[in-house]
């Protein structure tokens, strides 16, 4: 049977936060309003009422995942503990993508809009509450994902391991005030999503097999690298257990930005090489490997000739519990 141990915070500390009425910076942006007449669709009224206090929204999330732990523990039941907490996790992910889905077909409208903008009155009105509907559904979505990145901040905290998911404008004397706002509206959701797929700063890449129990190991060099390179961006081969799953939650417990690098099936059996291609084309500033299959010896012998500091594990280097 797995054994969790409580590492969040107790009831007693619970309620003295909520006395406090603190708050993570993460949670004061993602659920301050950044919209008037908000409304999650075309059919709905606006609505001026507040968003969740951040704070009662940061600890009903964290209760949302630890209660099944603390329920379950030292129980028969304390094996699916995780099982159920994965889950709740995961609903948050669901809702979170289905918002930015919805957002996406939103800001599509939005672009319409401005390229039929003719200055009239009706379609400046159906253009701002286009917009308003996009930015409604953005605001949901960053409140429901900050959500889904403390919950699953909690199913590590319990587990020990990281929650992993299933998977330029022309001027025209047409061109009104809303059709300016509503564009660069636009330009600010594109490069907001770039941002967030595309973290900045120096790369360390990592790879490694999915058997390896000297975690200390690693995580430790890890943190010698993010001494000397506070801004690194983590870039992992993304496999579910072992290594990757290592560092992966190394990343979350330092938030330190993790770029993970899936298999992709369009190249066939070359996948694993050509996704260690990839990792050398993000010119990184350091490496990481650890022994395992032949991709980690490949994905060595590219690091070696391209002159990236490294630093190299084999199996036979893990020290032993005592």
């Amino acid at each position: 049977m797995t054994k969790h141990t409580q590492t969040t915070r107790t009831d007693q500390e619970i309620a003295d936060l909520i006395a406090a009425e603190t708050v993570s910076p993460a949670f004061e942006n993602a659920f301050t309003e950044t919209t008037g007449g908000f409304r999650m669709g075309y059919a709905d009224e606006p609505t001026d009422a507040d968003m969740p206090l951040p704070h009662a929204a940061e600890l009903a999330t964290e209760m949302a995942v630890r209660t099944f732990f603390d329920l379950f523990r030292d129980t028969r039941l304390e094996g699916i503990a995780d099982r159920i907490a994965w889950g709740i996790v995961h609903s948050f992910h669901k809702v979170a993508d289905q918002l930015d889905a919805e957002a996406d077909k939103a800001a599509l409208k939005v672009k319409d809009l401005v390229r039929d903008a003719d200055g009239s009155e009706i379609l400046t009105a159906e253009l701002e509450e286009a917009q308003t509907f996009c930015h409604s559904l953005d605001e949901a979505r960053d409140a429901v994902a900050c959500m889904r990145d403390y919950a699953a901040q909690t199913f590590a905290a319990e587990t020990g391991r990281p929650w992993a998911a299933p998977r330029g404008s022309l001027v025209s004397s047409k061109r009104t005030a809303a059709v300016v706002a509503a564009t660069d509206f636009l330009a600010a959701r594109r490069q907001r999503r770039i941002d967030a797929h595309a973290p900045q700063g120096p790369v360390v890449i990592f790879s490694g097999g999915q058997q390896w129990e000297d975690h200390a190991l690693l995580t430790e060099r890890l943190d010698q690298i993010k001494v000397r390179i506070p801004a690194m961006v983590l870039a992992t081969t993304a496999q579910s257990k072992g290594c990757d799953a290592i560092a992966a939650a190394w990343a979350a417990r330092t938030a330190t930005p993790l770029v993970a690098f899936t298999l992709s099936s369009k190249f066939g059996q070359r996948a694993g090489f050509m996704r260690n291609e990839q990792l050398l084309g993000l010119n990184p500033v350091e490496a990481l490997v650890c022994e395992g299959s032949g991709l980690q010896s490949h994905l060595a012998r590219l690091v070696r000739a391209k002159g990236v500091p490294a630093h190299f594990f084999r199996l036979i280097d893990q020290r032993l519990a005592a």
